[in-house]
């Protein structure tokens, strides 16, 4: 399953002032979180192990990594099985209604029409980390429900 790919964000009506890498950052901030805590899929590790060092010490952001690695697309086989469902619960959403997004909007104070206007940097990250824990931390005390709410 695709859960999302850059090139859905850029193709359409996206800000011409922008690079299309900027298509890149929202994905690529959950992917970074997700690796982060070891819910990199098997082919993955194997494959990218470089890339996912530096992301590891942070030399890499997850919009690069998503770039240079995953083709700009984020797949379930990506992730383990855990990671997978989290990203369907959470980043996917029923009915593509992402909570993800929701915590993206908030963390960064914008909205679809500036979602890409966000940089793509650690510190930034490392602002929007934090409620996807709490999302992750509810989802698993809520034994793992098909869809964050």
């Amino acid at each position: 399953m695709k859960f999302d790919d850059a090139s859905w964000h850029y193709e359409g009506d996206y800000p011409a002032d922008l690079p299309e890498s900027a298509a890149a950052t929202h994905i690529g901030m959950f992917l970074a979180w997700a690796l982060l805590h070891g819910m990199a899929g098997e082919e993955l590790i194997d494959d990218s192990a470089e890339a996912l060092a530096a992301l590891q010490r942070r030399e890499l952001t997850g919009a690069r990594f998503l770039i240079t690695e995953l083709d700009e697309k984020l797949i379930d086989e990506d992730l383990n099985a855990e990671g997978a469902a989290f990203a369907l619960a959470y980043y996917v959403g029923d009915d593509h209604d992402s909570r993800y997004i929701d915590d993206y909007f908030a963390a960064f104070s914008v909205n679809e029409a500036s979602l890409y206007s966000v940089p793509d940097t650690w510190e930034h990250y490392e602002r929007l980390a934090p409620a996807i824990d709490a999302r992750y931390a509810r989802w698993v005390r809520e034994g793992r429900p098909q869809f964050v709410v």
